[in-house]
């Protein structure tokens, strides 16, 4: 029975599930999914990220990196991908991240590990939470915002990156300057020491 219903639970389409798609491929009630849920997570065959979220196993195993964004964003609402994480993606640092995820939040600061990937929020004074954009699916800071975020960060000695590992030419430095205005003045007077 139960390998039944997670054939059936297969055809599910999408990155993640609620109850609302178990109960509407399985045909019972809302409740009865929840609990089918449980009984799913228990023998391993999907994955809670978070409280009526869920990813199947075999989906998990093949999630590219903006899939893993996109839980990102869903594990801690609001947030968006920013710091290394972003600056990677965008092709701006040589360090590149495995199985790592930062992004920036109003709440807590906090680590949640799912499966042997690690997905890291810090917090933000919420006068700084601006500067990303939505690409697919997902948010994410701006180059400029994702570095200005970890320097920001790396000032108020809660984050450490290696400044070395930039490409500085692929900033838009107008943008950079211009972004750069709404930080406190030690983070406008660092930015000259580097662009």
């Amino acid at each position: 029975m139960l390998m039944n219903n997670y054939r059936k639970l297969r055809k599910i389409r999408k990155v993640y599930f609620g109850y609302e798609e178990i109960a509407k491929v399985l045909g019972i009630s809302f409740d009865s999914a929840r609990v089918e849920a449980g009984r799913f997570v228990k023998y391993g065959l999907i994955i809670r990220i978070k409280r009526n979220i869920y990813v199947l196993r075999e989906v998990w195993s093949k999630l590219d990196r903006e899939e893993r964004f996109l839980l990102a964003n869903i594990l801690q609402v609001p947030s968006y991908i920013s710091l290394m994480s972003a600056l990677d993606y965008y092709r701006i640092t040589t360090q590149i991240q495995q199985d790592f995820f930062e992004s920036v939040c109003l709440r807590r600061t906090k680590e949640i590990s799912l499966e042997g990937v690690m997905f890291n929020y810090t917090k933000i004074n919420p006068k700084l939470y601006f500067g990303f954009v939505k690409v697919k699916d997902f948010f994410i800071a701006t180059p400029e915002k994702a570095f200005l975020d970890a320097l920001y960060l790396s000032l108020l000695g809660r984050y450490k990156f290696d400044k070395t590992s930039l490409d500085y030419n692929k900033f838009n430095l107008n943008n950079l300057k211009t972004l750069a205005k709404k930080f406190p003045r030690r983070v406008q007077r660092a930015v000259k020491e580097y662009v």
